[in-house]
């Protein structure tokens, strides 16, 4: 799709991880509700675990999580101890002993804690909990803040699957985005994860990001091809200096336009699927005998917090600071400053900050805007009537949708929404249109593209 072509290239929505978003989140629900959801969790489903470690050694320019700087490991060790009392809080409020299906480290840089730490913390995690046969134990890593000892800690702890930060491989990009890592790096760690036996290993690259090109994009997508990663993630650069100021210190100026993101996101994405890998909804692929590709294949793909995934479980508890969790009455999540948050869990209590529980038009929009993110496709009729609702339920997201139709980015046939090969960049402007918060005009987002 031609920049020229499209509709609302520039509009600013959500990145749909979850429905509704963390915008719309309120102090109305606590610990206390939070405890209640908790209890009537059913123990014969699994749950997915996500733990964040809000420490990094340099800030990244363009990140936009939760984190913090630190120069000693006195703040890092304070937070591991909270970590394990968090983990211990929920085993003694679940209603039983529950399986574990996904475990997935966050940050920041969860690489920041020693090999001692991590270790315990998850040793902690399988004695509390019982971790499936074909459980994921997953890990993000900085190859600029992880060495063969690491490697191997991680190793003998469980983790099967990596994720590591590449962004772009252009010196003249990393230096605007205050990250310089170069292809040598990534490959030795990448080389030693395998060697360990963490042999499920994943790319996250960028576009969008400040003095990058379209040939910047090439590169780094024939670079990361010769290290052949089981997925990579496409993320397109969300500057949001107004919630990060840390993003102030990239130049407007040096950002590529609408039209530049949108050639260099089909440019990167066509490339890899010459190269072999499958197009997984918006801004991942994989390759095709990938668990990723096959769950796209059987109609069984989901994304939550973490992006596209094969995880199931019904609720995703979040555990550290600012983490986000997954039940089904609702989201939860944990207050962000690290204080707050360790005088919390260290006096038993759950340090939820916000929430939101949800309704039934909650659940029913929710599924249609996860269906959208990952199939292209959507039986909205079949989706109303699951719910109690009447088929003609969207009539007025249907007719939003027309300038949509009319421009071939969506076609409407029997109660079946599909997005069509050229709206696929605009997803997530499609699915704004079935979000009744956003019209709200609470919260400002990045760009759809």
């Amino acid at each position: 799709m031609k920049a020229d072509a499209g509709l609302k290239i520039s509009q600013f929505v959500p990145r749909y991880t979850s429905y509704p978003t963390a915008p719309h989140f309120t102090g109305a629900i606590d610990g206390g509700v939070y405890e209640q959801w908790l209890q009537d969790l059913d123990p014969a489903k699994p749950l997915s675990l996500y733990l964040h470690v809000p420490f990094c050694q340099k800030m990244c320019w363009y990140c936009g999580c939760h984190t913090k700087i630190v120069a000693r490991y006195d703040p890092v060790a304070r937070y591991a101890k909270a970590l394990r009392a968090e983990i211990g809080l929920l085993a003694d409020r679940l209603p039983g002993k529950f399986q574990i299906s996904h475990v997935h480290w966050g940050g920041g840089t969860p690489t920041m804690l020693s090999s001692g730490d991590f270790t315990e913390i998850m040793a902690l995690i399988d004695k509390r909990f019982v971790f499936t046969r074909d459980a994921e134990k997953a890990i993000e890593i900085d190859p600029r803040a992880v060495n063969v000892k690491k490697i191997s800690a991680l190793a003998a702890a469980g983790i099967n699957r990596a994720s590591l930060g590449v962004q772009d491989f252009s010196l003249k990009v990393q230096e605007a985005i205050n990250r310089v890592q170069s292809f040598e790096l990534t490959k030795e760690v990448t080389e030693n994860l395998r060697a360990a036996g963490i042999e499920k290993i994943n790319f996250d690259l960028m576009y969008g990001l400040p003095r990058q090109t379209e040939a910047d994009v090439l590169r780094t997508v024939d670079l990361s091809h010769k290290l052949l990663p089981d997925r990579i993630a496409l993320f397109g650069y969300a500057h949001v200096p107004w919630m990060k100021t840390h993003m102030k210190l990239i130049r407007d100026e040096d950002l590529p336009d609408s039209g530049m993101r949108v050639s260099q996101a089909e440019l990167a994405a066509e490339r890899l699927q010459e190269l072999g890998y499958c197009q997984i909804g918006l801004d991942h692929f994989a390759k095709a005998n990938d668990t990723l590709s096959l769950a796209l294949e059987n109609g069984a793909l989901n994304r939550n917090f973490q992006g596209y995934t094969t995880d199931t479980a019904d609720a995703l508890l979040g555990v550290g600071a600012s983490s986000i969790g997954r039940l089904p009455m609702g989201y939860v999540q944990n207050t962000v400053p690290l204080q707050g948050y360790e005088t919390a869990v260290l006096a038993g209590q759950f340090p939820i900050s916000k929430g939101i529980a949800v309704s039934m038009d909650d659940r029913l929009r929710g599924q249609v805007i996860e269906r959208l993110m990952c199939d292209l496709k959507v039986d909205l009729e079949a989706s109303a009537r699951q719910f109690g609702a009447d088929s003609s339920y969207f009539s007025t997201e249907l007719a939003e949708l027309k300038p949509y139709e009319n421009e071939g980015l969506v076609t409407f046939q029997e109660g079946l929404l599909t997005i069509t090969p050229k709206g696929r960049i605009l997803v997530r402007a499609v699915c704004a249109v079935f979000d009744s918060y956003l019209k709200q005009g609470l919260a400002r987002h990045s760009k759809a593209v």
